[in-house]
């Protein structure tokens, strides 16, 4: 029996007129974990975009989105917030 997230993958897909064969959801489920607890909340969706445009613009294939995870889980697991010193 499907999830509710299986179910909301097919249906986002059909309704924007995409081939969700090949969503690799527990990897963008980690890659947005990570993006927010490294980076920032609001990380989490700007990098699931972002990732999302660069696979797109690579083919799409499973193998896209494998390259482009893989960069931004580098860029992540070194993020370091630089201290803010304040306003001169």
């Amino acid at each position: 029996m499907a999830d509710s997230l299986d179910i909301w993958v097919r249906s986002l897909s059909e309704a924007l007129q995409v081939d969700p064969t090949g969503v690799d959801r527990d990897g963008i489920l980690e890659l947005t974990k990570d993006a927010a607890h490294r980076v920032a909340r609001p990380a989490a969706p700007l990098t699931a975009y972002l990732v999302g445009l660069a696979v797109g613009k690579s083919g799409g294939d499973p193998a896209a989105f494998a390259r482009a995870a893989a960069v931004a889980e580098e860029l992540t697991a070194g993020w370091a917030v630089p201290v803010e010193t304040g306003s001169d």
